[in-house]
């Protein structure tokens, strides 16, 4: 399996690739690459690649994009999707987040989007809020010091790729 993790600012990604270059016996990952680069402009290599594309608590761009189903954010991720791929989103935004642009997220908010998802080929398969686990198995440190899941509410967002419609 081939792990490339992704993220527009190289700062995000440093010391997780450090620590994938190191030799195995210390804890190395050979199978691990990263790449700098945004959502809507993935590097071509990576077209249809992905059984999975996970986005645990963007921010900015990214997350109006994906609250938006924004058509470049869209064409972007599922560029990188094979057919029966998952997309997996763990999301959050309050009151205090409308400086990012970004409305609060309500359970009504997400199931429009769910269906707005449809036209790029993405069936949603499960939506509901995270739970504590969940925030815990996405190893999210963004995640654990936003208290996502406990002291912020936060959503879990799961579809399968098709195709584009």
């Amino acid at each position: 399996r081939l792990v490339v993790g992704v993220d527009a600012n190289a700062a995000g990604i440093m010391t997780a690739s450090r620590r994938a270059a190191a030799k195995p016996s210390r804890g190395g990952l050979p199978n691990a690459l990263f790449v700098v680069a945004a959502a809507e402009a993935l590097p071509a290599e990576l077209e249809g690649v992905a059984d999975l594309v996970t986005v645990h608590f963007p921010w900015g761009s990214l997350l109006r994009g994906l609250l938006g189903a924004d058509p470049a954010t869209m064409t972007g991720l599922t560029r990188v999707l094979r057919p029966g791929a998952t997309l997996q989103l763990l999301v959050s935004s309050t009151v205090r987040d409308r400086g990012a642009g970004v409305a609060p997220i309500q359970a009504t908010t997400l199931h429009t989007l769910a269906a707005s998802y449809t036209t790029w080929g993405l069936a949603v398969t499960e939506l509901r809020p995270a739970t504590v686990a969940d925030v815990a198995a996405a190893h999210s440190s963004w995640g654990k010091r936003l208290g996502a899941g406990t002291r912020r509410p936060a959503w879990l967002l799961r579809a399968r790729f098709a195709a584009a419609s």
